[in-house]
């Protein structure tokens, strides 16, 4: 099953004395990268809510995740001062009015809009309690982008579905141009390698003159190439009927079509395989970059 690296999810849990709000977003990433953005209060969670995203919601991905917590009353949570830092921060203002004749505003509301001045002060801090809180709004959040990224993964997977049938079809019609072509061509030479020896009174070494044919022949032949193709679509459907991440496999198993494609394009000596050859590159990258956004 295809899912999408790019979705958003969010979960909101009303209290009397407070409100949370956890809100998901991902983007396509080679590799898992989460950030966490929380109160000042809550930084104790931040660890545990990555770890517990990249176990429940995906395993690769660039993932935001935005925690904001109103509060509305409270008995264990005051609001102090960090002394140190605004005695410092008070001395460079006063030096900055000082050195540079500036003028004296400094008041209670423009100090106060420095928040690193103040400190939350947590008393009897439950760690586990509150994780069990957030957690229970993380999994709704967590739910609500699991199924984002389904819906979108599905849509992914019915678009790339169609354009690898529609690679198919033009392979087919290459096998049946090829098979016609190889033939049509093997005669072509021999004739013209005929006509070369007779202009020139040479002998015609039949058997040589056959053997050389064939080699010929063979070299522009793409039987391989097709059947190496074919293994590949088959490959496709077993990888995104997979319950695992499919997106590396994927964009693995592109390259490798992409390769046996331009493999066909550079030995295939007509110009309706090459035009052919043209549109199965132009589907496959279509392909391409539709696996970039799956996981």
């Amino acid at each position: 099953m295809i899912k999408s690296m790019t979705a958003f999810g969010r979960a909101k849990l009303e209290g009397e004395k407070r409100d949370i709000t956890i809100e998901i977003k991902s983007v396509n990433s080679r590799f898992f990268d989460c950030s966490v953005k929380l109160p000042r209060a809550y930084i104790f969670l931040e660890e545990r809510i990555k770890d517990y995203v990249k176990k429940n919601a995906t395993s690769r991905a660039k993932v935001d995740v935005f925690v904001t917590v109103d509060i509305h009353s409270s008995d264990t949570l005051s609001v102090g001062l960090d002394t140190a830092y605004l005695e410092s921060y008070l001395a460079a203002l006063y030096r900055l009015r000082d050195e540079y004749g500036l003028k004296d505003d400094v008041s209670v509301m423009t100090v106060a809009r420095n928040q690193d001045i103040f400190t939350s002060v947590k008393e009897q801090e439950d760690v586990d309690g509150e994780w069990e809180i957030f957690r229970a709004v993380l999994d709704g959040a967590i739910a609500d982008y699991t199924d984002m990224r389904a819906r979108e993964g599905a849509r992914i997977e019915s678009d790339i579905s169609a354009k690898i049938e529609q690679v198919r079809a033009y392979s087919d019609e290459v096998e049946k141009i090829s098979s016609e072509d190889t033939v049509g061509y093997r005669d072509k030479l021999e004739a013209r390698i005929r006509q070369i020896l007779e202009a020139n009174d040479a002998p015609i070494d039949e058997n040589r003159l056959l053997t050389e044919c064939a080699i010929w022949a063979d070299k522009i032949a793409i039987d391989e190439e097709l059947v190496r193709l074919r293994s590949h679509f088959g490959a496709f459907y077993e990888i995104i009927g997979a319950s695992e991440p499919s997106g590396r496999k994927l964009d693995f198993l592109m390259q490798e079509i992409n390769r046996e494609t331009n493999t066909i394009g550079s030995k295939a000596n007509n110009a309706k395989i090459a035009k052919l050859v043209v549109n199965m590159k132009g589907e496959l990258e279509k392909i391409r970059e539709q696996v970039q956004n799956i996981e």
